[in-house]
């Protein structure tokens, strides 16, 4: 057996005209670590990658806003497999086409002469890769790579055309991913667009877009005159739910790994469906959302029934307002930002401008209308990226090699 081949194995998936077993390599056996340095004075920020910059999610490349303060960073070039080694979980990995810069934080492969490169980057732009790395991260907060275990990742080394079909197949699938995100940003930066003009800017008091049939200007109210506070202790039966900054509320096991059901529900606050809950903690950053369903909350919440005139719906969407956000930290609370706290009675005191009832129910059922499509997308490009997991176990027997 060559130096680091590991036993071959079958892959369950194969193009046409391809059989037999493949070898499988370490990386270490197929790509070289770069550890190259150049004078950072020789690039331009065009040319610098870190992990700032590398996108999430395999999602590419951003422009660094600058140059870091240091003597030298890790050269690479067009081809190299550049990869974020802090937080591997985050999916950061991006094939360079220029040449430039990398950051300590950033592992630079360089394929061999007997893998394709683009093959290579298939690989490694993969789940398979990114769980391997992880198993062997180091620490909590911040995890980062082993850089050891990681250049012993299995790599399946068919013949050169294999290589090339499975990168094509690839290729194509992930152009059809990338459509599919971007027609999910485009709806993203709609639903953005569409709030700037429903809701008044900061000191005004109409928006720029009107329904048919609403002309006046909206009207000041205090916060405490829309909302009550609900203090009603849970009871038996009803679910557990979170409040998060981005998904509004859901439920609580989706978000932690354990519930604590010896807790009595009665040690827990009532959620009627329609009310508002918020994190007192968190509520400038936005952490609020509209209950679904009858519920139970933790008692660090505090739970917002709607008062005749409020629709609850409009005003999720007003407490995400960057304005209304700037409101909601005026009135928190505490010493230094982690210590900001909004009590109910805070929250009562706000001014808040608002529509008639009428007009707030065709805000938010325009934005839900747009919120829904969001979600639609957002399910497509999660089946369409769970199609590429599967294609990928099928063509790759990494897990066969390195259970071997």
């Amino acid at each position: 057996m060559k130096e680091g081949q590991v036993p071959k194995a079958m892959p369950r998936l194969r193009f046409p005209g391809f059989c037999g077993v493949t070898s499988t390599f370490a990386l270490s056996a197929v790509a070289d670590l770069v550890n190259e340095k150049i004078s950072a004075n020789q690039i331009s920020a065009r040319q610098y990658v870190s992990t700032e910059n590398l996108r999430p999610d395999f999602g590419g490349l951003s422009q660094a806003k600058k140059l870091p303060a240091v003597s030298s960073v890790t050269s690479f070039r067009p081809k190299d497999i550049l990869i974020s080694n802090i937080r591997p979980y985050l999916r950061k990995v991006w094939q360079s086409n220029m040449y430039g810069g990398a950051s300590n934080d950033v592992l630079v492969f360089r394929s061999r002469e007997h893998v394709d490169a683009d093959y290579l980057a298939a690989i490694l732009s993969s789940d398979l890769f990114i769980e391997y790395a992880m198993h062997g991260a180091r620490g909590v907060k911040m995890p980062r790579g082993d850089i050891l275990m990681i250049n012993t990742f299995p790599v399946p080394c068919p013949e050169s055309r294999e290589q090339k079909k499975i990168y094509d197949c690839l290729s194509s699938l992930d152009d059809s991913i990338g459509a599919e995100i971007r027609k999910l940003d485009a709806l993203k930066t709609h639903k953005q667009g569409l709030m700037q003009q429903l809701f008044p800017a900061e000191g005004q008091c109409l928006p720029r877009l009107r329904f048919p049939g609403f002309e006046h200007e909206w009207k000041e109210a205090k916060a405490g005159s829309l909302f009550s506070s609900r203090t009603e202790a849970g009871e038996d039966g009803l679910p557990i739910f979170a409040v998060t900054t981005n998904d509004g509320m859901v439920v609580r096991s989706s978000v932690e790994r354990r519930v604590d059901d010896i807790v009595e529900a009665g040690a827990n606050r009532k959620v009627c469906k329609g009310d508002i809950a918020y994190n007192m903690m968190r509520m400038w950053q936005g952490a609020c959302g509209v209950a679904p369903e009858h519920c139970m909350v933790s008692p660090a919440y505090v739970v917002l029934a709607p008062q005749r005139g409020a629709c609850s719906d409009f005003f999720g969407y007003l407490f995400k307002l960057p304005s209304t956000l700037r409101q909601l930290t005026s009135h928190s609370q505490g010493l230094t930002k982690d210590r900001l706290r909004l009590y109910y009675k805070d929250f009562a005191s706000i001014t808040m401008l608002c529509p008639t009832l009428a007009e707030q129910k065709m805000i938010a059922g325009c934005l839900s209308f747009v919120d829904k499509r969001i979600a639609i997308q957002a399910r497509k490009v999660a089946m369409l990226h769970e199609h590429k997991k599967g294609l990928m176990h099928g063509l790759f027997p990494v897990g066969e090699a390195h259970a071997a």
